[in-house]
């Protein structure tokens, strides 16, 4: 069954790798880069404290600790754990691979990229009213992207990104669930 699973991720893998064109390689390299992001999150976290002042304490203070588990146990204890070679890593891929650009570390399961990128898109979401739909829409939109691309790249198999966005999602519920609590309890953050 393990078997079967495995060979199914590869193949899906092996498809959505070789959908590229020198267009899309460009393209896919700057969205999967994390410091391109830096003017982004930069601007969000410049917003949330004009928007919502006080209240954009433990709205920050939460994704963060979201953001940084996410990241920790993606790269800290999953891929140690499970050390699932990275597509790019694979020999019995290097024929049917395009690596665009690098490889990155020798392990890839989890991806720490839709670890993290779910884990701030899907806190928003949770707490984040109606009214910025269309920014919650372009949030997971962004995460989708961004967990596509490490496919496109050569670097996670489908699973990786999923399993990511899976962890991710989660602890972005934990910390929404934090975040409602440090507003109830504390009346300082309150507007």
């Amino acid at each position: 069954m393990v078997e079967a699973l495995e060979q199914l991720d590869k193949d899906i893998f092996i498809y959505l790798n070789n959908m590229h064109s020198p267009f899309w390689d460009a393209i896919m390299v700057f969205v999967s880069e994390k410091l391109v992001w830096i003017p982004f999150y930069l601007g969000l976290i410049g917003y949330l404290v004009w928007r919502y002042r006080r209240q954009s304490i433990p709205m920050l203070v939460m994704v963060l600790i979201a953001i940084g588990l996410a990241d920790f146990v993606a790269s800290g204890i999953m891929k140690p754990y499970f050390m699932r070679l990275r597509p790019c890593h694979d020999p019995s891929l290097s024929e049917f691979i395009n690596i665009v650009e690098g490889c990155g570390g020798k392990f890839g399961f989890i991806s720490s990229h839709a670890a993290n990128t779910f884990a701030l898109a899907v806190f928003f979401n949770l707490i984040l009213s109606d009214r910025y739909l269309i920014f919650k829409i372009v949030l997971v939109a962004w995460a989708v992207v961004v967990t596509y691309s490490r496919i496109y790249l050569g670097v996670h198999f489908p699973a990786d990104v999923l399993l990511g966005a899976l962890l991710g999602s989660i602890l972005a519920f934990l910390a929404s669930l934090g975040y409602n609590i440090l507003l109830r309890r504390y009346s300082y953050f309150q507007r």
